[in-house]
């Protein structure tokens, strides 16, 4: 298996994250989910299944394993609010020792950017990598309340760090 990488800016595929445009924040965090062949296999099979997403509350019209140039729905509950998060996946990466996706956000989106879910393997340590590139939405609504986002984009990470453990 290998790489179908699509023009992800935040570059899935690679170990080392090149410069990007100033245009967006840039966020990047890896942290370590396992060790073993095991945790490798839930992480890896999980992580194409949406599931640092699912594991941090979100939830995706189904269970189907990514693939590039699919655009979803993903939705963030709450209280009575649903928040609708139109996405594309631009690139998806399965080697040996690594494997995972990018999206980009579409029109609607709460920001507007680029996310990662990257599980690679150093030895015998399973490592989450979290990739993103944000910026206001181009939706005026949500441009008003990025500050707010933003804040909340802390606390998701967070969740996204520990979905996969």
């Amino acid at each position: 298996m290998g790489s179908d990488e699509g023009t992800a800016r935040t570059d899935p595929a690679s170990a080392v994250w090149g410069p990007t445009a100033p245009t967006h924040r840039r966020y990047e965090r890896r942290s370590a989910v396992g060790t073993g062949e095991a945790a490798w296999e839930r992480a890896s099979r999980s992580v194409l299944r949406w599931g640092v997403k699912t594991r941090s509350g979100f939830s995706v019209p189904d269970d189907v394993e990514v693939q590039p140039g699919r655009r979803l729905e993903v939705r963030f509950r709450i209280g009575p609010v649903v928040v609708r998060e139109p996405v594309e996946v631009v690139a998806v990466v399965r080697t040996d020792d690594r494997v995972g996706f990018a999206y980009r956000t579409l029109p609607g989106h709460p920001v507007d950017g680029e996310e990662s879910f990257i599980v690679s393997r150093d030895g015998d340590t399973v490592w989450l990598t979290l990739r993103s590139l944000t910026r206001p939405s181009t939706t005026r609504a949500w441009a008003l309340v990025f500050p707010v986002l933003r804040a909340a984009q802390v606390v998701v990470r967070w969740r996204y760090r520990r979905a996969l453990r």
